[in-house]
């Protein structure tokens, strides 16, 4: 009967660092599960953009992590080092958000087009 006793001791004083454990591991996943400063960042870019070809269909804002996403190139830490939107036919503005990729190395050629001057 003692033995028992000592079980369900040794048994309850293990539960709680297990516990802990698996609660710690959840909280460290609770970022990459509800968002991603830098995908918002790219979102928001992609909606201040014209893209009449469509290139842009993979920067899901549902997706987690953006360096799944087209054009985003990423490091081994998963942080956006590049995007590359050279000839890409799109038009718009940057947006401040984009300060949020802290670890932007380059970025693709932005080409400004301007509308062909036509004899009259």
């Amino acid at each position: 009967m003692l033995a028992l006793t000592e079980q369900l001791q040794l048994t309850s004083s293990m539960a709680a660092p297990i516990w802990l454990w698996a609660f710690s591991v959840s909280l460290a996943l609770i970022p990459s599960a509800f968002g991603n400063s830098e995908g918002d960042a790219l979102y928001t870019l992609r909606k201040s953009l014209v893209d009449p070809d469509n290139v842009l269909h993979s920067w899901d804002p549902n997706l987690v992590n953006p360096c799944t996403w087209f054009h985003v190139t990423c490091n081994q830490d998963s942080r956006v080092t590049r995007v590359d939107l050279g000839n890409s036919n799109l038009s718009g503005h940057l947006v401040p958000e984009l300060g949020k990729l802290e670890h932007l190395q380059e970025s693709g050629t932005l080409q400004k087009q301007h509308p062909r001057n036509h004899p009259c």
